[in-house]
């Protein structure tokens, strides 16, 4: 059974235990093992920077030992998705796993960025920045490192089983 890694800030949900069962129960259902950031209990007498080193260690073990990643890429607490998820999916790109990534909607950055228009005709976002126009739904290093499905994780899954 291919292991996948469940990439995504859904570890910061208030639920994210229970959901994490989810999106595994989900990955059975199509037929993987799915592996959650929070299948690794961390040591209790770890805190602050041991502990975020220990969780990063853990997810870095997890990242290894799959076959690939499955990320969620929706926007967290902004536009782009969350970094640390952006992370994983280099990480995983540049040990030449397979990378599957989801979010919804799926239009291009410059339909889902609001821009204004400069007196020099400039178009840039809110900080003055100019968005990328390449059509894809995110920044080209995510885009071009991952199979990106509309939808959630089910949908993913349902790509990732079709694709063999």
């Amino acid at each position: 059974m291919k292991k996948i890694y469940l990439a995504g800030p859904d570890v910061f949900r208030p639920d994210a235990p229970a959901w994490g069962q989810s999106l595994k129960a989900l990955c059975r259902e199509f037929g993987f093992d799915g592996l959650f950031p929070l299948d690794n209990a961390a040591p209790e007498d770890l805190s602050g920077t041991a502990l975020a080193t220990w969780i990063y260690e853990a997810n870095i073990a997890l990242i290894r030992e799959c076959d690939l990643v499955m990320a969620n890429l929706a926007p967290f607490r902004g536009y782009e998705p969350d970094s640390g998820t952006a992370f994983e999916v280099g990480f995983a790109a540049a040990l030449g796993k397979p990378v599957w990534a989801y979010h919804d909607p799926m239009g291009s950055l410059r339909d889902q960025v609001p821009q204004v228009r400069r007196p020099d005709g400039l178009e840039v976002d809110a900080d003055g920045q100019i968005v990328e126009d390449f059509g894809l739904s995110r920044n080209l290093m995510l885009a071009c490192a991952a199979s990106i499905v509309e939808g959630d994780a089910r949908d993913c899954l349902a790509a990732i089983q079709q694709a063999g």
